[in-house]
């Protein structure tokens, strides 16, 4: 039985704050877990690019009797993702030895850290409305939302050939969500059914015109009179989160680091010893980047 040191400990409770460090994120996060995620546990700094490749559109051609087959050359396509948040949230513990012993003290210093970084990654995400310009904006500024704009939205993506089998999401804000809640068709048991009915009750929209309905807090405002929200309707292909690993601190420089990965998501945890407030400092950070894949499966939805 190998013996209980100072260094092996340390790496312990290192390994403790990054299986709780995942999971918490995850929780919070509702854009991240939808769009389509890029990650390698491979190396990066800030700064570097990520191609994420798309695949080309091919031909049916008629093949007569006797005829040969038409060979294509697809040109594949390739989306180019900058790694340029490097986001950290840290914290100090001071008697880190009690956390360990209660895990409920560790997850109330981890919760914050980690609602913190969930925020920057939803922030980021949702900010990417104003580069789906091949479809043009539905929906007016400063007017409720209406079941005309959803049902042209998901038209819209239809016509932008989204394949059938690939669910859609409509990201919006509370008050738009709320909107939607009060559309008469979809509010009613006598309307729309049990849908209906967890839309009264239960005050969740689930499913609607083919879109799964989702608020956020971070979905962008601008104006001021009227202010104009920038939902969006997309694909999960329309939008990619790409992320890579951090590397970890040089042995022997004071810090122990470990991975936190699930998912195709990805963040590091780092341990250091603080003199000057006598506490154990940690900090988790991560390293992203977010961009436009394909701009015809994503519309911005005014409101």
């Amino acid at each position: 039985m190998a013996a209980i040191t100072s260094a092996n400990l340390a790496n312990a409770i290192v390994k403790l704050v990054a299986v709780d460090a995942l999971p918490a994120l995850m929780g919070h996060l509702v854009m991240g877990n939808l769009v389509n995620r890029d990650f390698e546990p491979t190396l990066a700094q800030a700064g570097d690019t990520v191609n994420v490749p798309i695949p080309p559109v091919m031909q049916a051609n008629n093949i007569a009797e006797g005829g040969e087959v038409v060979t294509q050359n697809p040109n594949l396509q390739n989306a180019q993702i900058i790694l340029n948040s490097h986001v950290e949230a840290t914290f100090q513990i001071p008697d880190v030895t009690k956390v360990i012993a209660v895990p409920d003290l560790l997850r109330l210093y981890m919760q914050p850290a980690m609602v913190a970084l969930a925020e920057r990654v939803e922030s980021d995400l949702l900010g990417l409305y104003s580069q789906f310009t091949a479809n043009a904006p539905l929906g007016t500024g400063g007017t409720a939302l209406a079941e005309g704009v959803i049902d042209s939205a998901e038209t819209a993506l239809f016509n932008a050939k989204v394949p059938a089998s690939e669910p859609k999401y409509m990201v919006v804000s509370g008050q738009a969500y709320s909107q939607l809640r009060q559309v008469p068709r979809f509010s009613e048991y006598n309307s729309a059914g049990e849908a209906g009915l967890r839309a009264l009750v239960d005050g969740t929209i689930g499913k609607l015109k083919d879109f799964y309905v989702f608020r956020s807090h971070f979905v962008p405002k601008t104006g001021t009179s009227p202010v104009t929200t920038h939902n969006v309707a997309f694909a999960k292909s329309a939008m990619g989160l790409a992320i890579r690993r951090l590397p970890k601190p040089l042995p022997g420089t004071g810090g122990i680091a470990e991975y936190a990965e699930l998912g195709n998501f990805g963040m590091r945890v780092v341990m250091s010893y603080q003199p000057n407030t006598l506490a154990q400092q940690f900090t988790v950070d991560m390293l992203y980047g977010v961009g436009v894949l394909r701009n015809a499966h994503g519309v911005q939805v005014r409101s």
